[in-house]
């Protein structure tokens, strides 16, 4: 990984070579991140917890920059809570957490998976530079413990601890009735009561929101999530430190999450599946759960820049057309086009595939990637999409989505587009996307005279 100089030093050439010309003057492919759509998504978000009266904790693993876990955080946390999946992650955001923590803010970065024993001494390393109470793990297997005791020797101090709770999804996590597997509730009390760890909380990410399609849903997943981790805590009650222990439980995933803002939106929500999340939370404020204090926080990464799967699950009551939302395109040149009968329907090859843009699905249509508005289509009024239809390793097709139903009289025989020309494709998955680049070009729509000019590079955390 590169040092914070080499880092500074490679962000300072880019700027020089491409602030100030327009996306389609760039090399491509390139990853273009759209700073007026990711602003408004990380305030919403913000307005949306704080009227909630829940905690959050944003996950940075999506864009992995500074700048974005910057907007993410705000202005106004005295705690400074983050996720990440990668410690490179936590070494590029260092300098930034020193100097919130110069400001008198407190700070805790969550590890988010389960503790690998590889990582504990670089994790150590950092924990160091930021002082007690910087660094949480989550544990969800009792042969983690010998690493938690590793991090206290190498660190001098405790690690915060979250138990990781499988509500569903499956993919980490113990069921709540079987979270003290191997005596895993136990060890971890029999640590925070020696002073070796201290545990704060139980975490889950379900991400079966990611299959949702209204907003009712993703309110219901949150709430399940939700009841879940305080099933985990009735379980295993009894092994937990006491008397007066409080524990934070913390839930989510953007879809669910996203849903919240319905709440504060002129429209809002007004239905069985709101009541019952705006209950859940409530009772939790008011009341213990076997004698154990509950708080809620709320985490979530990618509802920072939205993707094409996001935007199918349909969250939030109020959302604008995908290129109006998504804060992530791919541009990506035309290198050839077929029109004139070659294929069994028109198509254009663009410079771009699998490695620049990913390959993963969505439930909302058959493509792996939509291309953004185009000047010749609007001109006649025509709607119908041009999808990434065929994927390789460094190009791709484009054609018409066929599953648009959306056709009109005047529907064109063939693509709009000709060779050269630079188009921006709106990606399924905006975390698997980035990931595919080490910058990002960032633009501001909301700056009416030039919405497409480079103002600036983020530098993105790379490696594991």
């Amino acid at each position: 990984m590169d040092t914070s100089d080499q880092l500074i030093a490679r962000k300072a050439k880019l700027e020089q070579l491409y602030v100030g010309k327009d996306i389609e003057n760039i090399p491509k492919p390139a990853v273009v991140l759209d700073v007026s759509k990711a602003r408004r998504h990380c305030s919403s978000m913000l307005a949306a917890t704080k009227a909630l009266g829940v905690g959050f904790r944003p996950h940075i693993k999506t864009h992995k920059t500074v700048e974005l876990t910057k907007m993410q955080i705000g202005d106004d946390a005295s705690d400074v809570k983050l996720v990440v999946s990668t410690v490179a992650e936590i070494e590029h955001i260092l300098p930034l957490l020193k100097h919130l923590k110069k400001e008198g803010r407190r700070i805790n970065v969550l590890y988010g998976l389960p503790l690998p024993a590889s990582q504990v001494d670089r994790v150590a390393e950092i924990a160091c530079q930021l002082g007690p109470g910087s660094i949480s793990f989550m544990l969800d297997h009792p042969s983690q413990i010998i690493s938690l005791r590793r991090f206290f020797d190498a660190a001098g101090f405790p690690a915060e601890v979250f138990m990781k709770v499988d509500t569903g999804y499956h993919r980490a996590g113990l069921p709540p009735e079987a979270l003290n597997a191997g005596g895993l509730v136990e060890a971890v009390t029999r640590l925070h009561l020696g002073g070796e760890a201290i545990l704060v909380g139980l975490y889950s990410h379900s991400s079966l929101s990611y299959q949702g399609k209204s907003t009712r849903e993703a309110m219901d997943n949150l709430s399940t999530e939700i009841r879940g981790c305080v099933d985990a805590v009735r379980y295993n009650h009894q092994h937990l430190p006491t008397p007066a222990f409080h524990l934070t439980i913390s839930v989510g995933a953007s879809p669910q999450v996203t849903s919240i803002q319905n709440f504060v939106q002129c429209d809002k929500q007004k239905n069985e599946s709101a009541d019952d999340l705006m209950g859940v939370i409530q009772d939790l404020s008011t009341e213990e759960v076997s004698g154990i204090k509950i708080s809620v926080e709320l985490h979530a990464g990618v509802y920072s820049v939205l993707d094409m799967q996001q935007l199918s699950t349909n969250s939030r009551s109020s959302m604008g057309r995908f290129d109006e939302e998504i804060a992530i395109s791919v541009v990506a040149e035309v290198v050839s086009v077929y029109n004139d009968g070659e294929r069994q329907n028109p198509e254009a090859l663009v410079a771009v595939g699998t490695l620049g843009l990913g390959k993963e699905p969505c439930p909302s249509y058959d493509g792996w990637g939509i291309v953004g508005s185009l000047p010749a289509l609007e001109k006649v009024g025509f709607e119908r999409r041009l999808v990434v239809k065929r994927i390789s390793q460094e190009h791709s097709i484009l054609s018409w989505d066929t599953d648009d139903d959306n056709l009109i009289p005047h529907y064109p025989q063939g693509i709009p587009l000709e060779v050269g020309q630079a188009v921006r494709i709106y990606p399924n998955h905006a975390c698997i996307t980035g990931a595919m680049y080490d910058w990002y070009f960032v633009i501001d729509s909301s700056q009416s005279n030039s919405p497409t000019k480079v103002i600036d590079i983020w530098m993105r955390a790379r490696g594991w």
